[in-house]
């Protein structure tokens, strides 16, 4: 029995990913609030109309996911006042970090989440602990 412990204790932790806001450096997220998703087909996935480049192209390189979707948290207020969809606004310093939509979005990579509460890697800052 002690032999199963002491192993235990000699493993490395995973370090934990935390998400900050930019401008205020406001933690918004955690690795624990990630929704994964399954990686689309890229570009096929989308309408004709909101295609680009050649067909050719999109299967040699499949978009890299230009955000990431999070549960719902108490500091989204437009979620806590009752909106189906909306900008996602810092709480410190009222920056916009994405939106959420309670019918669900299309990330760029193509798959659809639902529901959907993007915010753009854009505007957050990933940090290791």
């Amino acid at each position: 029995m002690e032999e199963v412990n002491s192993a235990d204790t000699g493993s490395v932790p995973k370090p934990e990913v935390i998400y900050r806001c930019k401008k205020c450096r406001r933690i918004v997220a955690s690795q624990e609030n990630i929704v994964s998703h399954k990686r689309g087909k890229g570009e096929e996935c989308f309408r004709w109309r909101k295609r680009t480049g050649d067909p050719n192209d999109w299967e040699k390189d499949p978009a890299e996911c230009s955000s990431i979707f999070v549960e719902p948290m108490k500091w989204m207020q437009a979620v806590e006042d009752g909106h189906v969809e909306e900008k996602l606004q810092c709480k410190g310093c009222n920056a916009r970090l994405g939106s959420f939509n309670w019918a669900g979005m299309q990330c760029n990579c193509g798959a659809w989440v639902n529901p959907a509460f993007q915010l753009h890697k854009s505007r957050i800052d990933e940090c290791r602990i």
